[in-house]
């Protein structure tokens, strides 16, 4: 007899209290409705953080679309090309041998071949047990020269195993290859962003005399690659956490993940643990605490009673951080986000007890797409682009998958942002309207 996995306090309606709301999963699936809020990153942009890369989608026009209109907004067509299949494709079996040879037309017709090309199959090529490990071993041997990634964009993946983006994240570092290791040397792994390089992580690090390394920093392919001989591997994001634990069965590096927090007792033991796994001295914070006070203290007072929606675009822990901003007096009354990692469960309880009312507010729900906006003259503020579109504000945070924030130094940083955002107005639909937050735009 087949039986719902689903929890039984699961709701239909778009909304519900944290007070009857079940964890990780507060809502029913089913059809989505997708805002028009584009700040966050998708698998165009991650891989384009590959420096001289070039990516070939393999997929039906209709995929195609999506992929060269963000390749186009971020200036990058020299970066992108591709292969259409058609339904014939699969008719004659034909599949992997379009796969080998559009690439290979593509690659003859370049003046220089690049040295890494992440090849992206579809979810048709899924469907139809498409052959991936053999067409990339046939491209191999006639570019020699060249890295292959094994690539996908498969959104009907979802909800089954990795997500799209934690496997992009994590096939992004394949062409790292097993090398001597320098024990002074970290790698920030799987941030399509580079961490607030004044905040406590990065300087405690540096002040060690250890080097850290980043994507987002690297200029060359060969400093990419030199990546690899790093001893440690530090992952903060739930997405990045695959790359990190493929990366120390693969090439032996020491994977540390200390999770994006703004729990105060959290962000110290991450640090502990930082400290030991570096061997450095563990610090004081309670200097760190003192400032991240000071800070709250000064939002509240800027801020006082104003409405606070937080999204899950903007922080992958919006529960955490909506437990901070209401252990410090701040009104907060609507999150918006469909499910919730696990590390949020114990600050969902405590909310549950403290803030009975806030609401949870998915931002997929069919009736989102007909529901009537905040009234505008109702002043709120928003973290998170989706939640600036649902309430309709000019007053919110623009930031995305944590904005780059960690510990303490993140916390104060966000505070003044949220000062920042209270009192000066954005012009929130020309702004969301942005693929990829931080990416050039033609736009």
């Amino acid at each position: 007899m087949l039986k719902s996995l689903k929890t039984i306090n699961e709701t239909k309606a778009p909304e519900i209290s944290i007070a009857k709301a079940a964890f990780p999963e507060p809502f029913i699936t089913g059809l989505e409705y997708n805002a028009p809020a584009r700040g966050t990153w998708n698998i165009v942009h991650t891989g384009m953080l590959i420096p001289e890369s070039h990516q070939i989608f393999i997929c039906a026009q209709g995929c195609l679309r999506g992929v060269i209109l963000t390749a186009a907004e971020m200036n990058a067509m020299d970066r992108m090309s591709w292969v259409s299949i058609c339904e014939n494709d699969f008719l004659d079996a034909s599949l992997e041998d379009d796969i080998v040879n559009g690439t290979t037309e593509i690659l003859n017709k370049m003046e220089t071949l690049p040295p890494v090309v992440l090849v992206f199959l579809s979810c048709v090529h899924l469907f139809a047990c498409c052959d991936f490990a053999i067409t990339l071993k046939e491209l191999e041997k006639r570019f020699p020269t060249v890295d292959f990634i094994e690539s996908y964009m498969t959104p009907t993946m979802r909800k089954s195993g990795l997500t799209p983006d934690a496997l992009m994240r994590k096939q992004l570092y394949s062409p790292l290859k097993p090398v001597p290791k320098n024990s002074k040397s970290i790698n920030i792994i799987g941030n399509d962003r580079p961490t607030d390089q004044s905040g406590r992580l990065i300087t405690m690090i540096k002040k060690s005399s250890f080097v850290i390394k980043d994507i987002t920093n690297c200029k060359s392919y060969k400093a990419f690659l030199n990546m690899a001989e790093s001893a440690v591997n530090i992952t903060y994001l739930p997405t990045t956490y695959a790359a990190g634990e493929e990366l120390e069965r693969r090439l032996g590096q020491r994977h540390l993940h200390i999770p994006l927090s703004y729990s105060y007792h959290e962000i110290t033991e991450n640090f502990k643990r930082l400290s030991v796994e570096l061997d450095m001295k563990i610090p004081d914070f309670s200097e760190d605490i003192r400032k991240a006070e000071k800070a709250l203290e000064a939002a509240h007072t800027e801020i006082g009673n104003l409405p606070i929606t937080i999204d899950y675009t903007a922080t992958p822990r919006p529960i955490s951080l909506a437990r901070l901003l209401t252990e410090h007096s701040f009104r907060v009354e609507k999150i918006y986000s469909e499910a919730f990692v696990a590390t949020e469960e114990e600050d969902f309880i405590w909310l549950k007890e403290h803030a009975p009312n806030i609401l949870l507010a998915s931002t997929v729900h069919p009736e989102k797409r007909f529901l009537k906006k905040e009234i505008p003259e109702r002043k709120v503020l928003a973290i998170g682009q989706k939640a600036a579109y649902f309430n309709n504000t000019p007053y919110f945070v623009n930031i995305v998958s944590g904005g780059g924030l960690y510990g303490f130094s993140g916390i104060i940083r966000l505070a003044e942002m949220m000062i920042e955002a209270s009192l000066k107005p954005k012009k929130t639909k020309e702004l969301i309207s942005y693929k990829g937050l931080g990416c050039e735009s033609c736009l």
